[in-house]
């Protein structure tokens, strides 16, 4: 038997039209948009299948959304009788991560998110803020461009994504300047990113801060299996660890290269799975763990060659 991590997705693998393959290949993932629609009190289901677009991109939207997707492809796959060792999700999808691990309920984490989506789009004005991709170049380098990129501004490393891809974020000036001395540091490419807010970066404070009671008040149970947290690069193996570390989390960087290291050293990890729409991080681990193999579960296609797959395996 392989032993398989799931990894879920986050902000960034939205678009029109995701989704609806799985509402119509599987009654179990069709009725985890209803629940979605009905936890949130508007067709969130229909957002995801129809658009518009620009409504969509709204990270309040966005979110709940990219949410729904995983948990839709996660039950369906758990349908299958697909089963984890430990789970991780990058940003958003560690909400995601802890409803397969039944740590919070799905109805709970759908509406956490929206919620969170809102409160960091209005910890800083459109156009104060902004995220920029380093590719190319070692993270301690990016570290270094970040600190003398902020000056008096904020400008620091957002995202751990790959060994040679880290994001940072901060003041739009400040980000800019780190563009500019990543280019003439030698980076292969250095770009701003389409994104309305500087996530996980010390201007999200305030959402960090609104956040926590809503967190407080949601119930988490321990989770069935290991949940790799992003801020720590550790699991969680009870509710209140894990709420402690999505409290910190908002305005802490995503350690994703350390966490899948760790599940694969310290949970023997052979395959990841991605659940949700995308593949970005199917993508990543082959730059993280090149040892594992790792397959995306967009659609559901993927699905029915993963159980193939399994079945001559056993």
């Amino acid at each position: 038997m392989v032993t398989t991590g799931f990894i879920f997705p986050g902000q960034g693998s939205q678009k029109v039209g995701m989704g609806r393959a799985w509402r119509d290949a599987s009654a179990t993932a069709r009725a985890a948009f209803e629940e979605a629609d009905g936890a949130l009190g508007f067709a969130l289901s229909r957002l995801c299948f129809e658009g518009p677009e620009e409504e969509l991109q709204l990270t309040a939207n966005t979110q709940p959304a990219i949410l729904a997707v995983s948990v839709a492809a996660w039950r369906a796959a758990a349908d299958g009788g697909l089963a984890p060792a430990v789970v991780a999700g990058h940003s958003l999808g560690e909400y995601s991560a802890l409803v397969a691990a039944g740590t919070l309920a799905f109805a709970d984490a759908l509406r956490l998110v929206r919620r969170r989506g809102e409160l960091m789009q209005e910890a800083v004005p459109v156009g104060v803020g902004a995220m920029a991709a380093i590719i190319g170049m070692p993270a301690e380098d990016v570290e270094s461009i970040a600190l003398q990129a902020a000056g008096d501004e904020v400008c620091a490393v957002a995202n751990y994504n790959a060994p040679i891809q880290t994001v940072v974020a901060g003041h739009r000036q400040a980000v800019e300047r780190a563009v500019m001395l990543a280019t003439e540091g030698g980076a292969k490419r250095a770009l701003l990113l389409p994104v309305s807010a500087p996530f996980h970066c010390e201007l999200m404070r305030p959402a960090r801060e609104a956040l926590r009671p809503l967190l407080e008040a949601t119930e988490f149970r321990d989770p069935r299996v290991p949940v790799m947290t992003n801020v720590d690069a550790a699991p969680a193996t009870t509710g209140t660890a894990a709420r402690a570390a999505l409290v910190r989390q908002v305005d802490s960087p995503v350690r994703w290269v350390e966490s899948v290291e760790r599940m694969v050293a310290d949970h023997g990890v052979e395959r990841f799975i991605e659940i949700g729409p995308g593949s970005v991080l199917t993508g990543l681990m082959r730059r993280i763990a090149r040892s594992a193999e790792a397959a995306s579960l967009a659609e559901p296609a993927a699905l029915e060659a993963l159980l193939a797959a399994a079945k001559e395996e056993d």
